[in-house]
């Protein structure tokens, strides 16, 4: 079985064409630009990577184009395109009515609409992705795997915000969490590796990237993360904001006379670890500059390490015990010093990193110590294979 994973931005398209058998990727790429003349496609395939300039005004004209990539007769990966089985979508926000992967269909779509206000960079962009895929794979099985749908199982009392709750009952107002696919993703594979039933286990992950969360998984399930309404809140990430005392907001705007989207724009574009240090918003760039002595790269590096680690001991008080702490994304897979720095602010629970084993990059790997009381993994995410894997179960 062959599964196309789809993830559309709203000038972006990222795909994936997966063997399901092998759960190899078979051929992947990304286009860039959609809308404009200079747009173009990035493929790779057969140990092979171009990249080709192609206008693409629009997603069904980039889709049809990354399609015919796949079937090339100078490095195809398929005979024809009747060999992909189904369509996997990542889908961002599904709002309090979609709790889990569905095959997509018109009232999905209208969710997809509904919840528009909560997502406006993402849902209108996978809306296009969906009509873009009837129109050039006119009845293929297509199902949608959201990044809000794994945070569902939270309880009330958990998600709910403490302001009037005719907010919550007239707007939905409420934390959502993010990342989804990769906590579930990562969890999962940790209890393959343990041997273990994940009804079994207390693990928090830690999705540490561009934008990052953190989430109690309890037996399966996620029971708390840090994102809440939108992808801005939690802890402070590269260039968002993550929580903070809600009356910063108010009084810069009053200070500055700031609109809210331009106070939205603040948070999300120019605060984080890069708004502290003033430096790019580069992870590796701030890192490096704290460790030659900039000290406001130290302070933001210092904050983003003690917010995660408060994170985890907040959940280890949800979950009353953690078996597990899983590190991932981009910057939890490959910034060494990042974990060693937030384990060791949880040696009061036991936690025991060891540096030799944790001295590398991007591997699957247990990095804790043989008397640590509670395991540190990392863990490669691969949101795209967990899309595909839901997407192999519900197609059938």
């Amino acid at each position: 079985m062959k599964i196309l994973v789809l993830n559309c931005g709203s000038s972006s398209l990222k795909y994936q064409l997966i063997n399901m058998e092998t759960e190899e990727v078979v051929a992947s790429g990304k286009y860039e630009r959609i809308g404009e003349q200079e747009a173009f496609i990035t493929h790779k395939a057969n140990g092979q990577k171009k990249e080709i300039k192609n206008s693409a005004y629009n997603h069904t004209e980039a889709i049809e184009f990354a399609l015919q990539q796949l079937i090339n007769p100078e490095y195809k990966v398929i005979d024809n395109l009747d060999e992909i089985d189904a369509i996997g979508h990542r889908l961002v926000h599904g709002g309090e009515k979609i709790s889990e992967s569905v095959v997509i269909d018109d009232e999905v779509i209208d969710v997809l609409k509904e919840c528009t206000d909560l997502a406006p960079l993402h849902n209108p962009a996978s809306i296009l992705g969906i009509e873009a895929c009837k129109k050039v794979m006119p009845g293929k099985p297509m199902v949608g795997v959201f990044d809000t749908a794994f945070h569902q199982t939270i309880p009330q009392e958990k998600y709910i915000y403490p302001i009037p709750y005719k907010y919550y009952k007239n707007y939905k107002i409420r934390k959502y969490g993010f990342h989804g696919t990769s906590h579930m993703y990562v969890s999962q594979r940790l209890a393959e590796i343990e041997g273990k039933p994940i009804e079994n286990l207390k693990v928090v992950t830690c999705h540490l990237g561009q934008g990052s969360s953190i989430c109690a998984v309890k037996g399966g399930k996620s029971i708390d993360t840090s994102m809440g309404l939108s992808p801005l809140g939690g802890i402070p990430m590269v260039t968002r904001s993550g929580d903070m005392d809600p009356s910063v907001l108010t009084y810069i705007m009053k200070k500055d006379d700031l609109s809210a989207d331009e106070m939205e724009a603040i948070l999300n574009k120019e605060s984080g670890v890069s708004g502290i240090s003033g430096l790019a918003p580069d992870f590796r760039i701030i890192e490096e500059a704290a460790n030659e002595g900039n000290e406001r790269a130290k302070i933001a590096m210092e904050s983003f390490k003690y917010a995660i680690a408060s994170y985890i001991a907040k959940y280890a008080v949800a979950m009353n015990g953690v078996d597990a702490i899983v590190f991932t994304g981009g910057v939890g897979e490959n910034q060494i010093n990042i974990r060693k720095g937030i384990c060791e602010q949880l040696t009061f629970m036991g936690v025991e990193i060891d540096e030799e084993l944790n001295n590398m990059r991007g591997e699957e790997k247990l990095v804790s110590k043989s008397s640590s009381k509670v395991k540190i993994y990392v863990i490669p995410t691969n949101e795209e294979l967990m899309i595909a894997k839901e997407t192999k179960r519900l197609a059938k």
